[in-house]
């Protein structure tokens, strides 16, 4: 009987804090004893990179970006990274005693942000399958892309996990193309119909209900289904018309985590338990002192899905560290309970939603439902042009009042020398 699912992706062996030659989060999430952990991808970091840089020649980042900051490793790099996640210790030992199963995301597929298009999917899909101990006789080995289905536990207390591949069959991002190839729709209908399972847990990669990106245009893009508003669409439609019941997503690739609500996709409240970093979190790359500019930004961003809630480390609901995500299952609870936490690199919760598994089904509607219903049925995208830009705005106000104090500073001291070398010289 699955209760213990824990789940998290975004580890990269450079940020890896390590004591005494372990990593605490390993330690933490062994100290919990899950039953399963799955991995949402960028379980290695596959791909290189080119400097950070907003300007000069090559321009990784910001609105005059002209180059991909990533370009692919070897496939031999690949095997190595992989040999070495592998065998990390705590990690090594969550093999020996949880059932460890996943999906990929873009650095480990091969290359940030892509899709289809990549040459080398096919070896990179051999070498995941391979890290996971992925049987031989698997039909992931031959099949295009690593979808898959996992069911635990009796009938009566049954979870499913669906995990989706939105990389090897995905048209380009902003495209409004594929997302999940024919085949593997195909595939996730015959999952979904029928389904007798209490509890469907799907998997992926990147978000499915919030729209980042929306609200922290055009400092930067965040990859989600909601650069494919028709995919999206069509997976509410899919859980519509197979009358999917008992179905939460989890999600990473982000580096940070949050808990979101969307109640306007199929006729109960659809929630996503993101956890992206391990070890790569988006704190991580500045220094400690500065992270409170991180957690300033992730409050003065507009969230239109995310669960606000006292249950948070902090006020933003949003927490930019190490971390990993947890659905625990209490099946002797009346009525049955569902508890999704986000916990740090010591096992504490920063983030947290208790669900009764009756809620996660079509019901008629109260009036906490409606006021809910008002709070987190708008999108991101759906928002007045002032909200989506204000943390642009924000941003650029505060980098021209720094630019006009450098300026007003070097006028000054530049007065100050003239007058300086006028006196010497008199």
């Amino acid at each position: 009987m699955a209760a213990r699912v824990f789940f998290g992706g975004a580890d990269e062996e450079e940020s890896a804090k390590q004591v005494e030659g372990r990593w605490p989060i390993w330690q933490a999430i062994l100290d919990f004893d899950p039953q399963v952990f799955i991995w949402l991808g960028d379980n290695i970091y596959a791909d290189m990179k080119r400097p950070a840089r907003i300007v000069g020649k090559e321009r990784t980042y910001g609105p005059w970006k002209n180059a991909p900051r990533f370009f692919p490793a070897s496939i031999n790099d690949m095997e190595h990274m992989y040999a070495q996640a592998k065998n990390k210790p705590g990690y090594a030992e969550l093999r020996s005693r949880a059932k460890i199963i996943g999906t990929w995301d873009d650095h480990d597929y091969g290359l940030d942000d892509s899709g289809k298009e990549l040459t080398v999917k096919n070896a990179s899909q051999k070498l995941l399958l391979d890290f996971l101990d992925e049987a031989i006789s698997s039909k992931r080995r031959i099949q295009e892309g690593v979808y898959a289905s996992y069911t635990f536990g009796p009938r009566d207390k049954q979870v499913k996990v669906i995990l989706l591949d939105t990389r090897y069959h995905r048209d380009p991002m902003f495209s409004n193309g594929d997302m999940l190839g024919e085949r593997q729709w195909t595939w996730l209908e015959q999952q979904l119909r029928g389904n007798e399972a209490q509890i469907t847990i799907i998997g992926s990669s990147i978000q499915v209900l919030p729209n980042f990106s929306a609200t922290v245009q055009p400092l930067f893009t965040v990859e989600s289904w909601s650069h494919f508003p028709n995919e999206r669409e069509r997976l509410f439609t899919l859980l519509a018309d197979t009358h999917a019941t008992g179905v939460l997503f989890i999600s990473g690739d982000v580096h940070f985590c949050e808990v979101t609500r969307y109640d306007c996709g199929v006729s109960y409240p659809l929630y996503e338990f993101t956890s992206s970093g391990i070890s790569h979190a988006v704190e991580n790359a500045v220094a400690p002192h500065f992270s409170f500019l991180i957690r300033l930004a992730a409050w003065l961003t507009p969230s239109t899905l995310r669960v606000q809630s006292s249950n948070c480390r902090y006020k933003s609901c949003a927490y930019g560290k190490e971390n990993f995500g947890t659905i625990e299952i209490n099946w002797d609870a009346k009525p049955v309970s569902v508890i999704g936490q986000v916990r740090d690199v010591n096992g504490s919760y920063v983030a947290k939603e208790k669900i009764l598994l009756a809620d996660l089904r079509p019901h008629a509607p109260t009036n906490s439902d409606l006021e809910s219903n008002e709070r987190h049925c708008q999108l991101e995208s759906e928002l007045p042009w002032f909200s989506k830009y204000f943390l642009a705005m924000v941003t650029v106000g505060i980098l021209s009042g720094v630019s006009v104090f450098c300026l007003v500073c070097l006028y000054f001291m530049g007065g100050w020398l003239k007058k300086t070398l006028k006196a010497k010289l008199a």
